[in-house]
């Protein structure tokens, strides 16, 4: 076990890089305000430096918010603003403890429609997840599947900065999304009737009924159907948005 000091001081810090990047960055981006005592809760039960991307959003950011609403990605929290920390979206135990991991993963980003973005744990394979440990997968409401990126999660937050995501949307978005997504605020995601997994919506998404909800709820029907429709379980997809 390494103690905070240990994770903090460190040479080749991650986040004046992040600073940069988050002022060039090719989408529209909130950066929030953390929590500095749930960034340090978190960064301590995960036992990452702050030389790394995903320790050095814990500590200093609250979360990013990026394509005006569309996609959360969790740090220190910031209660204010509704969104959660990487330790309440996650289940981490209220005092640090050295023998608890995330097994199946670490739920780092969800985004209106349901879908998570997730860091494999050890052991993929055994989770029913494709990829290498450590690389970032998706949890697509479209599918109800996982899906690898291939990607750790530095270069995961350089491809969202750069527009990465508008490609891998694609067939998500319809007419009038940005509106819509900016519309809610953090602890609310969008549900879509028919489900998109559904074949009317895979045929003519912009003519499916939409409404939002708690994102909570739009994570757990994707859950709930892809347990009763999927090739296997989904396994944990976290605890987004702030109760």
């Amino acid at each position: 076990m390494r103690e905070f000091d240990e994770l903090v001081q460190v040479d080749d810090p991650a986040w004046p890089e992040l600073q940069h990047a988050f002022a060039g960055s090719a989408v529209p981006l909130r950066v929030l305000p953390a929590d500095p005592d749930e960034g340090r809760r978190c960064l301590l039960q995960m036992q990452v430096t702050t030389r790394s991307v995903l320790g050095a959003l814990t500590l200093h950011c609250g979360g990013l918010v990026l394509d005006d609403g569309w996609l959360r990605v969790y740090g220190a929290g910031c209660p204010a603003g509704g969104l959660p920390s990487l330790g309440r979206v996650n289940g981490f135990p209220g005092r640090f403890d050295p023998h608890w991991y995330p097994a199946a993963g670490l739920v780092v980003g969800h985004d209106v429609l349901g879908g998570v973005f997730c860091l494999n744990g050890g052991d993929p394979a055994g989770c029913g997840r494709p990829g290498a440990p450590g690389q970032l997968t998706y949890f697509a409401p479209d599918t109800l599947e996982w899906e690898a990126l291939d990607m750790g999660h530095s270069a995961w937050i350089g491809w969202l900065l750069s527009g990465g995501a508008e490609r891998f949307y694609a067939g998500l978005r319809w007419p009038g999304w940005r509106a819509e997504a900016a519309a809610l605020d953090l602890t609310q995601g969008i549900s879509v009737i028919p489900f998109l997994w559904s074949k009317e919506a895979h045929e003519d998404l912009a003519a499916t009924s939409r409404r939002a909800v708690r994102l909570r709820e739009v994570v757990g029907v994707s859950a709930d159907f892809a347990r009763r429709l999927g090739p296997v379980d989904p396994g944990f997809l976290g605890f987004p948005g702030e109760e």
